[in-house]
């Protein structure tokens, strides 16, 4: 695991990790314009106008990507509150874990638990795979299932999931992975959770990929279905929220 994140390693990842999106992309937009210069005006400069499209997405993406992931901050965690009180931290990931090693640096007397909810058989995103082999869990990864997570009640007194918990799709089955939560939380406790919205902000440079995401108002019926209640949300950047639950 690494300990440093280097330069343009989160917007690289991305590439890295999606390579195929980006091939198709290219390979549609050749196609497009190879159609386009055998082609009469106006259809020339109608398909060379999808083209163009296509490619200004593309950037516009990963010129995001690189600021959310590289720029912002995200990775600083200064973003996170820490009170010297902490003695269980527990960081929960889908198959790629980006943050342990930095949120066991910020919380150096805390004890820390890393648990992996990754299923093969539902979580088949090619990336995720990829970011797998790239990335192998740690030996102290405990790999759970998001209906059980193995670990006593009344235990943590922090919480995290970043850029994790949207890989539950199912409605049902993301309520019923917050009660295990709450019941592995001390009453004191908090949950970190760090998502992208499904909102303008993320139409805009994700188009029709920001229907990966759930919008707020679907995270706050969530909480409170499980029976949190919203402290606070930070907005690192106008593409991703930090919800602290109670």
């Amino acid at each position: 695991m690494e300990k440093m994140r280097k330069p343009f390693q989160g917007v690289l990842n991305i590439i890295r990790f999606n390579w195929h999106f980006y091939v198709i992309a290219f390979t549609l937009v050749s196609l497009l314009f190879l159609i386009a210069n055998n082609l009469e005006k106006p259809l020339q400069l109608i398909v060379s106008f999808f083209g163009l499209i296509i490619v200004v997405s593309v950037f516009l993406s990963l010129l995001a990507s690189f600021y959310i992931y590289d720029l912002s901050g995200l990775y600083d965690l200064k973003w996170i509150e820490q009170t010297n009180n902490e003695n269980l931290i527990i960081n929960i990931n889908a198959g790629f874990d980006e943050t342990s090693h930095l949120i066991k640096d910020k919380f150096k007397d805390a004890e820390l638990i890393t648990l992996d909810f990754y299923n093969p058989d539902t979580h088949t995103e090619v990336s995720i795979k990829r970011a797998r082999k790239a990335y192998p869990p740690s030996q102290e990864t405990i790999q759970v299932e998001t209906t059980d997570l193995k670990l006593a009640d009344n235990l943590a007194d922090k919480i995290f999931l970043i850029l994790s918990v949207h890989e539950v799709r199912n409605e049902m089955e993301r309520i019923r992975f917050f009660k295990e939560l709450k019941r592995m939380l001390k009453p004191t406790g908090e949950i970190y959770i760090t998502e992208h919205l499904r909102d303008l902000s993320n139409f805009l440079v994700y188009n029709i990929g920001f229907f990966h995401f759930f919008s707020k108002n679907s995270w706050l019926k969530t909480f409170n279905d499980a029976g949190f209640k919203l402290k606070k949300e930070i907005k690192l950047t106008p593409f991703i929220s930090t919800f602290i639950i109670k």
